[in-house]
């Protein structure tokens, strides 16, 4: 199944919400997700919780921006995992990898969100840090290479 039709079925399935999307919320998506990164690196040392939240909340822009540059917003109760799954048909295999952890992120964010003792590691902590730099790197090479005439973010 294309793209396209994947998009299109997920907006009759009520998941998705055809819009016309302005580059400047993109960009805005983009520049908060550098932003995040940065501030989950200097947290990294101070909370490992923070860290985390933030490395999973830049990779959830850059991806709320690739699903804007497609014309759609998530519309549902569920759009974090909404956000992912269509991150993955738009990026493809080489992105399975990276796509698998932010899922897996996505979880654990979850549970540590409403389980204040479930516990979060420094080596977790620290796993989603170099996640979010590595989609941040791979993303940016991608949006490089399909809308050239954007520069996006650093």
């Amino acid at each position: 199944m294309g793209l396209e039709s994947y998009l299109k079925r997920l907006e009759s399935r009520g998941f998705l919400r055809k819009e016309k999307i302005g580059i400047d919320q993109v960009k805005a998506l983009l520049a908060g997700a550098y932003k995040n990164i940065a501030a989950s690196e200097k947290n990294l040392s101070i909370d490992e919780e923070a860290c985390y939240t933030l490395a999973y909340n830049a990779m959830l822009k850059i991806s709320r921006a690739l699903v804007f540059l497609q014309g759609y917003r998530p519309h549902d109760g569920q759009q974090h995992k909404t956000t992912i799954e269509i991150t993955g048909v738009i990026l493809g295999e080489e992105f399975k990898n990276l796509i698998d952890m932010f899922d897996i992120m996505r979880k654990k964010r979850n549970q540590f969100t409403y389980d204040p003792l479930l516990p979060l590691s420094l080596t977790e902590a620290k796993t989603a840090l170099k996640t979010a730099k590595e989609f941040h790197m791979k993303v940016k090479l991608y949006l490089d290479e399909q809308y050239p005439q954007l520069k996006l973010f650093k």
